[in-house]
């Protein structure tokens, strides 16, 4: 087990993101490569949960569009990230919030958290 984190540690490469929460609304920056052109796309929603450690760590945001639910997993140091900015803080009780997919219209709000 110690092995597989040395490796880990030592030649998986660290995204520097900011730190974010469940509960948070973010925008993720990705790139996003068709044939041989290169665009950038972004993915704004609600983290639902983070979950994993160190390497293999992942985050899932869910998103209306429309009157769908889209929700998408990223990996922490998926090298296709650029960046990440946090629109809210929002005040949430616990760590994964899934039974935020089963609300909708005004029970659907997550109140902000003011610094």
């Amino acid at each position: 087990m110690d092995l597989i984190k040395f490796v880990q540690n030592e030649f998986v490469t660290k995204n520097d993101l900011p730190e974010f929460a469940a509960g948070d609304t973010i925008t993720v920056y990705y790139e996003i490569k068709e044939g041989n052109k290169t665009r950038t796309q972004f993915f704004r929603g609600v983290v639902i949960q983070k979950r994993g450690s160190g390497s293999s760590e992942t985050f899932t945001i869910r998103k209306m569009s429309g009157t769908v639910g889209v929700e998408r997993i990223f990996p922490i140091n998926l090298p296709s990230i650029q960046k990440i900015e946090i629109n809210k803080t929002g005040k949430v009780r616990r760590a994964r919030i899934f039974y935020f997919r089963g609300l909708t219209g005004k029970k659907a709000r997550i109140k902000e958290r003011r610094n």
